[in-house]
Protein backbone atom coordinates (compact mmCIF):
# COMPACT_ATOMS: atom_id res chain seq x y z
CA UNK A 1 0.00 0.00 0.00
CA UNK A 2 1.62 3.33 -0.91
CA UNK A 3 1.11 6.14 1.64
CA UNK A 4 1.61 9.91 1.31
CA UNK A 5 4.03 11.52 3.32
CA UNK A 6 4.51 15.35 4.62
CA UNK A 7 7.58 15.84 6.00
CA UNK A 8 8.48 18.55 8.42
CA UNK A 9 12.27 20.27 8.91
CA UNK A 10 14.40 22.55 10.48
CA UNK A 11 17.99 21.75 9.04
CA UNK A 12 19.98 19.97 6.75
CA UNK A 13 17.57 17.03 6.04
CA UNK A 14 20.19 14.33 5.97
CA UNK A 15 16.57 11.95 7.18
CA UNK A 16 14.77 13.18 4.78
CA UNK A 17 17.31 12.59 2.29
CA UNK A 18 17.31 8.89 3.42
CA UNK A 19 13.92 8.62 2.89
CA UNK A 20 13.84 10.49 -0.34
CA UNK A 21 16.54 7.79 -1.56
CA UNK A 22 15.00 4.58 -0.26
CA UNK A 23 11.72 6.12 -1.98
CA UNK A 24 13.52 6.20 -5.36
CA UNK A 25 15.17 2.87 -5.16
CA UNK A 26 11.61 1.36 -4.39
CA UNK A 27 12.65 0.06 -0.59
CA UNK A 28 9.67 2.06 0.47
CA UNK A 29 6.05 1.77 -1.27
CA UNK A 30 5.34 5.72 -0.16
CA UNK A 31 5.56 9.39 -1.66
CA UNK A 32 6.39 12.97 -0.33
CA UNK A 33 3.74 15.15 -1.37
CA UNK A 34 5.30 18.19 1.07
CA UNK A 35 8.50 19.26 2.68
CA UNK A 36 7.81 21.85 5.46
CA UNK A 37 10.50 24.18 6.80
CA UNK A 38 10.72 26.36 10.30
CA UNK A 39 13.78 27.89 9.08
CA UNK A 40 13.81 29.59 4.90
CA UNK A 41 18.17 28.80 5.28
CA UNK A 42 17.59 24.77 5.53
CA UNK A 43 19.80 23.06 2.82
CA UNK A 44 16.71 20.34 3.01
CA UNK A 45 15.00 22.74 1.52
CA UNK A 46 17.54 22.49 -1.72
CA UNK A 47 17.49 18.46 -1.03
CA UNK A 48 13.58 18.23 -1.92
CA UNK A 49 13.47 21.00 -4.65
CA UNK A 50 16.26 18.48 -6.20
CA UNK A 51 13.51 15.77 -6.05
CA UNK A 52 11.06 17.56 -7.49
CA UNK A 53 9.23 17.84 -4.14
CA UNK A 54 7.05 20.62 -3.32
CA UNK A 55 8.01 22.67 -0.13
CA UNK A 56 6.60 25.55 2.00
CA UNK A 57 8.64 27.84 4.38
CA UNK A 58 6.90 28.93 7.71
CA UNK A 59 9.71 30.74 9.88
CA UNK A 60 8.67 32.95 12.29
CA UNK A 61 8.26 35.89 10.28
CA UNK A 62 5.21 34.57 8.52
CA UNK A 63 2.63 34.02 11.35
CA UNK A 64 2.27 35.37 14.83
CA UNK A 65 1.96 31.89 16.77
CA UNK A 66 3.26 28.66 16.86
CA UNK A 67 -0.48 27.51 16.62
CA UNK A 68 -0.98 29.28 13.47
CA UNK A 69 1.52 27.70 11.85
CA UNK A 70 0.47 24.39 12.84
CA UNK A 71 -2.96 25.37 11.46
CA UNK A 72 -1.32 25.74 8.06
CA UNK A 73 0.96 23.07 8.36
CA UNK A 74 -1.93 20.80 8.76
CA UNK A 75 -4.74 22.39 5.86
CA UNK A 76 -1.93 22.12 3.61
CA UNK A 77 -1.18 18.70 4.68
CA UNK A 78 -4.82 17.80 4.74
CA UNK A 79 -4.93 19.20 0.87
CA UNK A 80 -2.45 16.93 -0.85
CA UNK A 81 -3.74 13.49 1.31
CA UNK A 82 -0.83 12.92 3.46
CA UNK A 83 -1.19 9.50 5.56
CA UNK A 84 1.82 10.34 8.17
CA UNK A 85 3.93 13.19 8.57
CA UNK A 86 7.62 12.69 9.90
CA UNK A 87 9.62 15.22 11.79
CA UNK A 88 13.08 14.53 10.70
CA UNK A 89 15.18 17.33 12.83
CA UNK A 90 12.64 19.74 13.02
CA UNK A 91 13.00 21.70 16.39
CA UNK A 92 9.89 23.02 16.79
CA UNK A 93 7.14 21.41 18.99
CA UNK A 94 4.19 20.08 16.98
CA UNK A 95 0.39 21.83 19.19
CA UNK A 96 -3.30 20.38 18.85
CA UNK A 97 -3.92 21.89 15.74
CA UNK A 98 -1.76 19.43 13.88
CA UNK A 99 -1.98 16.68 16.18
CA UNK A 100 -5.75 16.65 15.83
CA UNK A 101 -5.82 16.60 12.32
CA UNK A 102 -3.11 13.44 12.03
CA UNK A 103 -3.33 11.41 15.43
CA UNK A 104 -0.84 8.98 16.05
CA UNK A 105 0.04 9.70 12.56
CA UNK A 106 2.80 12.64 13.27
CA UNK A 107 6.19 10.61 13.80
CA UNK A 108 9.88 12.29 15.25
CA UNK A 109 13.23 10.73 15.79
CA UNK A 110 15.16 11.44 18.45
CA UNK A 111 19.39 10.91 18.91
CA UNK A 112 18.51 9.05 22.17
CA UNK A 113 17.31 6.21 23.70
CA UNK A 114 14.06 7.98 25.38
CA UNK A 115 12.90 8.64 27.88
CA UNK A 116 16.38 9.19 28.19
CA UNK A 117 18.66 12.29 27.01
CA UNK A 118 14.80 14.47 25.64
CA UNK A 119 15.52 17.57 24.42
CA UNK A 120 17.26 19.26 21.56
CA UNK A 121 20.71 18.13 22.67
CA UNK A 122 19.94 14.78 23.45
CA UNK A 123 23.86 13.27 21.93
CA UNK A 124 25.66 15.94 23.68
CA UNK A 125 23.86 15.02 26.97
CA UNK A 126 24.16 11.33 26.50
CA UNK A 127 28.05 12.39 25.80
CA UNK A 128 28.23 13.88 28.97
CA UNK A 129 26.64 11.89 30.83
CA UNK A 130 28.71 9.00 29.99
CA UNK A 131 26.51 6.44 28.78
CA UNK A 132 28.30 3.19 27.56
CA UNK A 133 24.86 2.87 25.75
CA UNK A 134 23.06 5.13 24.01
CA UNK A 135 21.21 4.61 20.07
CA UNK A 136 18.26 6.25 18.59
CA UNK A 137 14.50 6.44 18.91
CA UNK A 138 11.66 6.47 16.59
CA UNK A 139 8.41 7.80 18.46
CA UNK A 140 4.64 9.13 17.55
CA UNK A 141 4.82 12.64 18.34
CA UNK A 142 2.48 14.29 21.00
CA UNK A 143 2.02 17.42 23.03
CA UNK A 144 5.06 16.66 24.99
CA UNK A 145 8.23 16.90 24.64
CA UNK A 146 9.94 13.85 23.34
CA UNK A 147 7.26 11.55 24.74
CA UNK A 148 4.49 9.54 23.30
CA UNK A 149 4.40 6.02 22.06
CA UNK A 150 7.70 4.37 20.61
CA UNK A 151 7.95 2.69 17.14
CA UNK A 152 11.50 1.57 17.42
CA UNK A 153 14.60 1.68 19.29
CA UNK A 154 18.18 0.94 17.97
CA UNK A 155 21.20 1.36 20.78
CA UNK A 156 24.71 1.68 20.19
CA UNK A 157 27.45 0.95 22.43
CA UNK A 158 29.77 4.03 22.62
CA UNK A 159 33.65 3.10 22.27
CA UNK A 160 35.97 4.04 24.93
CA UNK A 161 37.95 7.18 23.68
CA UNK A 162 35.21 8.40 21.12
CA UNK A 163 34.76 12.24 20.76
CA UNK A 164 31.27 13.89 20.64
CA UNK A 165 31.36 14.62 16.99
CA UNK A 166 32.39 11.29 16.59
CA UNK A 167 28.97 9.89 18.39
CA UNK A 168 27.10 12.00 16.43
CA UNK A 169 28.69 10.49 13.28
CA UNK A 170 27.44 6.98 14.59
CA UNK A 171 24.23 8.18 15.71
CA UNK A 172 22.91 9.96 12.37
CA UNK A 173 24.18 6.21 10.42
CA UNK A 174 21.69 4.83 12.43
CA UNK A 175 19.03 7.09 12.10
CA UNK A 176 19.20 7.13 8.30
CA UNK A 177 18.94 3.32 8.77
CA UNK A 178 15.75 3.27 10.93
CA UNK A 179 14.09 5.89 10.31
CA UNK A 180 13.45 4.82 6.56
CA UNK A 181 13.04 0.98 8.31
CA UNK A 182 10.02 2.58 10.26
CA UNK A 183 8.92 4.58 7.07
CA UNK A 184 8.50 1.18 5.39
CA UNK A 185 6.68 -0.22 8.39
CA UNK A 186 4.12 1.95 8.44
CA UNK A 187 3.66 1.98 4.91
CA UNK A 188 3.51 -1.60 5.10
CA UNK A 189 0.64 -0.99 7.37
CA UNK A 190 2.13 -3.00 10.31
CA UNK A 191 2.47 -0.44 12.96
CA UNK A 192 -0.54 -0.43 14.95
CA UNK A 193 -1.05 1.82 18.72
CA UNK A 194 -2.50 -0.33 21.35
CA UNK A 195 -5.19 1.04 24.18
CA UNK A 196 -2.65 1.17 26.63
CA UNK A 197 -0.36 3.57 24.36
CA UNK A 198 2.38 1.43 23.26
CA UNK A 199 2.95 0.31 19.72
CA UNK A 200 2.59 -3.17 18.10
CA UNK A 201 4.53 -4.28 15.33
CA UNK A 202 2.25 -6.73 13.28
CA UNK A 203 4.62 -9.68 11.28
CA UNK A 204 5.15 -9.27 7.39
Amino acid sequence: MSIKLGVLISGSGTNLQAIIDRIADGTIDASIELVVSSRSDAYGLLRAQAAGIQTLTMDKSFYDEDFTADRIIASEMRSRGVDYILMAGYMRMVHDPLLAAFPNRIVNIHPALLPSFKGAHGIQDAYNYGVKVTGVTVHFADNRYDCGPIIAQRALAVQEGWTVDELEAEIHKIEHVLYPEVVGLLAAGRVHVCDNGTVEIAPA
